[in-house]
């Protein structure tokens, strides 16, 4: 390894270490004057669904940690369920968990049940309150507030000292949108849904959480792939059309600057897609079929394409013409499949954020402008070297008769 390769690789390795701490950051006015009213002191807003969550712990004999909670988070419509629980597990996952979930029902009711979430729950069966979840409960109760459609639930607790850890607590959160009776139903299937888990310090609110570590890894392989196949790979493109003789004329020194543009666009869509392919491989509830047939199909073309820098045919070859179609034919299929994708992975990441999409359209509109003007200025220059060939020779004026 070169010298000069060691501290980029230290200084990402750095950066990636930060992924795994969650610093506190701090609740809503209205959430921490909730939180007083009911005598919480510590809260923290959690890192996904916009949920607020406090807590208060203190010992509850020699077998057991009594700790009292809130949380509060928006719904998306007039009717839904908020949820929170304990998973007495090794890691924080929904099969297993010992939650209170509060619901707001179609009739406006607001209703508050402990329930064990068993792993029939992913298929699609029934949850049903239960009393018995290994875990005691008191003084559950739910606030809704109209206005905002904001749901607030609090409840105490007696966690066994045996099963859970309050230095390393696994904890749970969730929001739904539809629930029938005292039957939660499924919650959306988006990555802040999949994410909503990590594993708390309730000593000083610290936490980690997998799915902090894999929201960050995420926003790398998305701007990788903006960067390298959504940015670098057009400008390659049109690198090659417009600088060869005109409007722009490099010279043979065109060649060099498309190559250049399409291999590091190459390396980096392809480290990108790779840490895609190892997010899919790690994700095990969840899969988007779209995205990745579309990132294999943009892999494995544009693999070919860059073979073009090596095996590419000769001009005086006889099936040059040929290749050159073929070649622009898949290269131009593949900026528009590679668009769409972006725009896929985009919605799939920040479904309620405008911003990257907001960025990728400037991106494409900037791009289409530059190639607009050079097409324009491409034709005029065809049509005008035209005319002047068709035109005819000036008549010679005639010698004068001496």
């Amino acid at each position: 390894m070169s010298s000069s390769t060691k501290p980029a690789i230290l200084s990402a390795l750095a950066f990636l270490s930060l992924f795994f701490s969650i610093a506190l950051s701090s609740c809503s006015d209205d959430f921490n004057n909730k939180a007083k009213d009911v005598n919480i002191t510590n809260c923290k807003e959690l890192t996904t669904l916009g949920a607020e969550f406090g807590w208060n712990h203190t010992s509850s004999g020699p077998n057991g940690t009594k700790v009292r909670i809130i949380l509060g988070a928006r719904l998306q419509s007039e009717m839904g369920w908020l949820a929170w629980g304990v998973n007495p597990g090794k890691s924080p996952q929904m099969v297993g968990t010992r939650a209170v979930i509060g619901i707001r029902q179609q009739n406006k009711s607001l209703v508050i049940k402990t329930y064990n979430i068993p792993k029939d729950t992913k298929l699609g069966c029934q949850l049903l309150p239960s009393d018995n979840i290994g875990v005691e409960v008191s003084n559950a109760k739910i606030e809704y507030v109209q206005k905002t459609r904001y749901l607030v639930i609090h409840a105490t607790m007696i966690l066994p000292l045996e099963k859970y850890n309050i230095s390393e607590l696994n904890h749970v959160w969730q929001v739904g949108d539809y629930a029938e009776d005292m039957q939660p139903k499924m919650h959306p299937t988006a990555l802040q849904n999949v994410d909503s888990t990590e594993t708390i310090d309730l000593g000083n609110g610290h936490a980690h959480s997998v799915g902090h570590h894999r929201r960050h890894l995420r926003m790398v392989h998305g701007i990788l792939n903006m960067v390298g196949w959504g940015t670098l790979l057009p400008i390659g493109v049109i690198i090659a059309r417009y600088c060869r003789r005109h409007p722009i004329n490099l010279h043979h020194y065109w060649f060099v600057l498309h190559a250049g543009c399409q291999i590091t666009g190459y390396v980096l869509g392809t480290t990108g897609w790779a840490i895609g392919l190892w997010l899919g491989h790690a994700s095990k509830y969840y899969t988007f079929h779209t995205h990745r047939l579309l990132a294999i199909f943009i892999f494995t073309f544009t693999t070919l394409q860059m073979l073009a820098l090596r095996f590419r045919l000769k001009e005086n070859d006889d099936y040059r013409k040929h290749w050159n179609m073929y070649h622009h034919f898949l290269g131009y299929a593949l900026l528009a499949t590679i668009a769409v994708n972006i725009f896929q992975g985009i919605a799939i990441l920040e479904p309620n954020d405008r911003t990257w999409k907001s960025a990728y359209i400037g991106i494409l509109g900037s791009l289409a402008a530059i190639t607009l003007a050079f097409e324009v200025f491409t034709w005029a220059k065809f049509y005008k070297l035209k005319r002047s060939k068709n035109a005819p020779p000036p008549n010679k004026p005639s010698n004068p008769q001496t």
